[in-house]
C-alpha cells in the first residue's frame, strides 16, 4: 500500500510540474494563456505573480520526489514527512481553488485527488 500510496503523490507531483510550466515558464504564450483563460494584456501584468506561483508548484513537487525517495532508501519518517507536506499542500491548495473558483472546480480536482489518494494509500500503508 505505501508503494501504491508513494505512486498516487507521485502523479500529483507531475501534475503540480506541469503547473510549474505553464505558470513560470509558458503563462504569456498561447498555450499558457489558453489554459487559465487570461489576455495577452492580463498574462503580461500578472507575469510576475504567475512566475513566483509557478516555483511554490514546483517546490512541493520536489518534496514529494524527495519524500518518496527517501522512503525507498529506508528513511521512511523523514521521506514520508516530506511526502505529507508536499502532497498534503497540493491538497489544500486544490481545495482552495475549489472554495474559492467553483467554476475550477475540474481544475481543482486534478490538482488534489491524486495527492490525496497519495497521502490516504501511504498512510493505511504505513498503519498496516
Amino acid at each position: 500500500m505505501v508503494i501504491i500510496g508513494l505512486a498516487f503523490a507521485l502523479v500529483g507531483a507531475l501534475v503540480h510540474v506541469y503547473i510549474f510550466v505553464l505558470e513560470s515558464l509558458l503563462w504569456t504564450s498561447p498555450r499558457g494563456r489558453a489554459v487559465f483563460g487570461t489576455t495577452e494584456e492580463g498574462a503580461r501584468a500578472t507575469r510576475e505573480l504567475a512566475f513566483n506561483q509557478g516555483f511554490y508548484n514546483l517546490f512541493l513537487a520536489v518534496a514529494v520526489v524527495v519524500g518518496t525517495v527517501l522512503t525507498g532508501a529506508g528513511a521512511t519518517g523523514a521521506g514520508a514527512a516530506l511526502v505529507y507536506a508536499g502532497a498534503g499542500s497540493m491538497v489544500l491548495a486544490g481545495t482552495v481553488l475549489a472554495v474559492s473558483s467553483p467554476d475550477k472546480l475540474r481544475p481543482a480536482l486534478i490538482q488534489l485527488v491524486p495527492p490525496l489518494a497519495g497521502v490516504v494509500l501511504l498512510t493505511l500503508g504505513l498503519l498496516g
